[in-house]
């Protein structure tokens, strides 16, 4: 690799590396196995860096490797992970407690999503991504990324630990789906 190519890649490691490390830690729940993730999507990406850096969005390809290298993770060795009850996530000072609490709840859901659905949610909700640009990363359909995410949207709605609750004597606060752009509560459309 030439002198600027390395300097290239270097400079896209140093501004990529957090939000790569965090998409890998929605996708795996454990820090130390996002790390290491990020860490083999990114040797993958030096390995073939002309290429990516020629690409126009060389994130978008290198966020793909994250979440191929994630999926591989589990053909090659179908080790059962073992979650624990509470994330080793270390609260930084601009957190609250309930921020911290809401955050464990959301990783331990999260976690209970099979890696499809928590793919397609953590790419389309946490990352912002389109439809159509999750599709991409994921290597399948957008209808594939619409029937994922709404399934893996039902399954966190009916997770009781991310529950709002309303103390207004009005019912339950209304939640905005926004794949679907409609408002919903527990109990049905509005």
């Amino acid at each position: 690799m030439r002198a600027d190519e390395e300097d290239g890649y270097r400079e896209f490691v140093r501004a990529s590396w957090p939000q790569l490390v965090r998409t890998a830690y929605l996708l795996t729940g454990d820090l130390h196995h996002a790390e290491d993730l990020t860490q083999t999507a990114l040797a993958k990406a030096y390995r073939s860096w002309r290429k990516v850096s020629r690409t126009s969005r060389p994130e978008a390809y290198v966020r793909r490797m994250l979440v191929t290298c994630n999926s591989d993770r589990f053909r090659k060795r179908r080790v059962g992970e073992h979650l624990t009850a509470i994330p080793p996530d270390v609260a930084g000072p601009y957190d609250t407690a309930a921020q911290v609490d809401d955050r464990g709840s959301l990783l331990r859901a999260l976690a209970q999503l099979p890696p499809r659905q928590r793919a397609v949610v953590v790419l389309r909700y946490w990352e912002d991504l389109s439809e159509s640009e999750v599709a991409e990363v994921l290597g399948c359909s957008p209808g594939t990324v619409k029937s994922q995410a709404a399934k893996g949207l039902a399954k966190l709605r009916a997770c009781p630990e991310l529950a709002v609750s309303v103390d207004d004597g009005q019912g339950p606060a209304p939640v905005t789906d926004t794949a679907g752009g409609m408002t919903t509560t527990r109990g049905g459309a509005r």
